[in-house]
């Protein structure tokens, strides 16, 4: 008689179920040792939530663009609970935004938001970026992939600004942005996690970490926003000092 007091488990139709994978996946996974062997009574092979953790975390890594390749080399000899503390740690930085997700609209009403004549072959500039992508292969009607971006972008060239220039903006500032957030993540990673790798992972101490990397997110932000409005200010006093001494200087008549 199987003891009630156990672990839950699962058959390995229930386990792909709740992975929301197919059972020839599972044995796939399972057949390159992404996941540990079940135990076995008499020919069934029985599950448990760790298993299920290790294929949520192979779909997920999968669903983010990784290679299979390039998960097993992740995933392949970790121990069984840090599946669970990766998909957490997944699970906190995918909570909404304030932009609300995606955003549908059509080609015309973005020019139109942003106070310009349609041109497909910026629309085009901005799925390069991945800032747009098509919608169901409908190539007239767009998602937005990064709302307040492109919203920003468009309000940018309503006051103003060419398209042109606002496009080209943006990969300059993903890119120092990135190396910002690679900085930080370094760090937190070596004070934070690698500490509590080291110590075996203690169960009892993961709801703090996780509190801890949850308050730092919204403070990392408001430090990076602060100190490009402060590096902005200045670069605004320089240029305006420019203006002003090219102003002063007399003009050169020709004869």
């Amino acid at each position: 008689m199987k003891d009630v007091s156990a672990v839950e488990e699962f058959t390995v139709d229930e386990l792909a179920s709740r992975a929301e994978m197919t059972v020839r996946n599972v044995r796939a996974y399972a057949g390159r040792g992404l996941i540990a062997a079940p135990r076995l009574e008499g020919r069934t092979g029985y599950y448990t939530r760790e298993h299920l953790q290790r294929l949520q975390l192979i779909r997920q890594l999968l669903d983010r663009g990784y290679t299979l390749g390039a998960v097993e080399k992740a995933v392949a000899g970790t121990p069984s609970a840090a599946a669970g503390h990766a998909l957490d740690l997944m699970a906190l930085l995918d909570l909404p935004s304030d932009e609300g997700g995606t955003e549908i609209m059509s080609r015309s009403a973005l020019a139109a938001l942003a106070g310009v004549p349609r041109d497909d072959r910026l629309i085009d500039s901005m799925r390069e970026f991945g800032l747009v992508e098509w919608v169901d292969g409908d190539s007239e009607v767009i998602r937005l992939v990064e709302p307040t971006v492109v919203r920003t972008g468009a309000a940018a060239v309503a006051i103003g600004l060419a398209p042109e220039t606002v496009i080209a903006l943006f990969p300059l500032l993903q890119s120092r942005l990135r190396e910002i957030a690679d900085t930080f993540v370094r760090e937190v990673s070596a004070e934070i996690i690698q500490p509590f790798v080291e110590a075996g992972l203690p169960e009892d101490e993961w709801p703090h970490i996780l509190r801890t990397i949850e308050n730092l997110l919204p403070i990392a932000s408001q430090v990076t926003l602060g100190i490009f409005r402060s590096q902005f200010r200045d670069a605004i006093d320089v240029e305006v000092g420019e203006k002003l001494s090219e102003i002063g200087r007399p003009t050169s008549r020709k004869t």
